[in-house]
């Protein structure tokens, strides 16, 4: 309630014709405090509060499944209530999306965040997302390779997001799961030269929350579509199955192991351990210690380079730093690594 008068405004001063928009503020049913204030607004005409009603599982996917099937428009974007996208992004979306080729579908917009510098999580916040929207995203556009896509600021083909079947209401990273039914459906995905901004979470634990939903969610996604190799190996090709190994299940691996193997390598360093040594010949030795090495210095490298391409020079010090963020994220990875057994559902 408290973010939906900012939202509406900057809906509202969105460059774009009014009398072809239809905006929809997805509500949750038993929200009622959000709801009353939407009601009690005075909306312009195009914008309007959609209520889902209350019902398991109480997912984003869900609400917008919901908005999906109600909706007569020929293209859709989600944007999150704290977004502040680009004034021009939709005019830049609808003229995009008729210059592409008939099989891309789906437009996914940069995201960045507005409170870079609130603290040193958000500098890292920043750095990761300057990393993956304006090099890896864009890399993976261009070798054809499936899109796990962001959650927010993804624009659509409206009927063959209807024919794929919508957002599966279950998965948790909704979005990376259907950037790969939309690549095995046949259609395509590019990135769109405007930014949505967004508040990155500078709050430790409230970010470990967050975390460990993406993990899970990209986890949920591996195992679903995993379950069956040999057919998605023929969906996807050797190449884009490759990449999807690389992308979700190499990223799960990553946080899984990486602290391990920090760890052991510490150990071994510290105490010559004659049991790391036997585990470890010394030649599987010498070549985790070239990954340890040579490895780390190209994620830095690539967190470096992010930071340069958005112009963010001063972040670049940070940067140098991002291996405490890592393993953050292993500590959120290893909640949902549990979570996903008990609770495989539940919306961090």
């Amino acid at each position: 309630a408290r973010v939906l008068a900012g939202l509406v405004e900057g809906l509202a001063q969105m460059d774009y014709p009014t009398d072809k928009l239809d905006v929809q503020l997805l509500l949750e049913e038993d929200d009622e405090e959000t709801v009353a204030a939407a009601r009690a607004m005075d909306l312009p005409a195009h914008i309007r509060p959609v209520v889902v009603p209350d019902s398991e599982p109480k997912t984003k996917p869900k609400a917008c499944n919901w908005g999906l099937f109600t909706c007569e428009s020929d293209l859709l974007v989600i944007y999150d209530a704290e977004d502040r996208p680009e004034r021009d992004q939709l005019k830049k979306a609808a003229l995009a999306f008729a210059a592409a080729p008939d099989n891309v579908v789906c437009l996914q917009a940069k995201l960045n965040y507005y409170n870079q510098r609130h603290n040193l999580l958000t500098r890292w916040f920043t750095a990761e997302y300057s990393v993956w929207f304006d090099l890896f995203l864009p890399g993976l556009t261009a070798s054809g390779a499936p899109i796990p896509l962001g959650g927010t600021s993804n624009h659509f083909c409206v009927q063959p997001l209807k024919d794929s079947g919508g957002w599966d209401p279950f998965n948790v990273t909704e979005d990376c799961d259907l950037g790969i039914r939309l690549h095995k459906d046949g259609w395509r995905t590019a990135m769109l030269a405007s930014t949505t901004w967004e508040e990155a979470n500078g709050n430790f634990l409230s970010w470990i929350r967050q975390r460990s939903r993406w993990v899970k969610g990209y986890l949920q996604t591996y195992l679903v579509h995993m379950r069956h190799p040999l057919r998605l190996l023929r969906e996807l090709g050797p190449a884009s199955f490759f990449s999807l190994q690389m992308t979700i299940g190499g990223s799960l691996l990553c946080f899984g192991f990486n602290p391990i193997y920090w760890l052991m390598n510490a150990l071994w360093l510290g105490t010559h351990s004659a049991v790391i040594s036997a585990l470890f010949p010394p030649a599987i030795y010498l070549f985790g210690s070239f990954c340890l090495i040579g490895a780390n210095f190209v994620f830095v490298y690539m967190v470096v380079a992010g930071c340069m391409q958005r112009g963010y020079y001063d972040l670049v010090k940070y940067a140098l730093l991002t291996p405490f963020y890592w393993l953050m994220m292993s500590i959120g990875a290893y909640k949902a690594f549990g979570q996903i057994i008990v609770r495989p559902h539940y919306w961090e």
